[in-house]
């Protein structure tokens, strides 16, 4: 799973043993709404130092995967989940780089097309008398 956001607060890594030791840290989503959502990640064993590169109000760009587990205590069995960020990346000018290359795309499009030429893939028809059900 992925999500993008700006970075909240991390915190300190903590060591829960001797071979066990995780960091959590905040990322903010849907900023620009009148509700933006604090979601709350962790970082576990050798990737609490991957945070350090970051600073505070950045965009970055977490992919994680979603934990849950069960705990039978006292009052009962309670269920818990744990986003756990795996890999984490500085969004840099996604923005202005998304849109030169829909210019450069687009030049190139109708350049080729007023050349005669055409360099644009066949399209899959999708004929029922193909035996092949993949369209390549």
């Amino acid at each position: 799973m992925e999500v993008t956001g700006t970075l909240k607060t991390k915190f300190d890594t903590q060591k829960v043993s001797d071979r066990f030791q995780k960091r959590e840290f905040v990322l903010t989503t849907e900023a620009n709404t009148p509700y933006p959502q604090h979601v709350s990640f962790q970082v576990t064993q050798d990737k609490c130092n991957m945070l350090d590169q970051f600073n505070l109000g950045e965009e970055i760009r977490v992919q994680f995967n979603l934990r849950g587990r069960e705990w039978n205590g006292p009052q009962g069995i309670k269920y818990f989940n744990t986003l756990e960020a795996w890999r984490i990346e500085r969004i840099t000018g996604s923005n202005n780089a998304g849109t030169n290359q829909n210019t450069n795309t687009n030049t190139n499009q109708s350049s080729n097309n007023n050349s005669g030429g055409s360099s644009t893939p066949p399209v899959f028809t999708g004929n029922v008398d193909d035996n092949d059900d993949l369209p390549f």
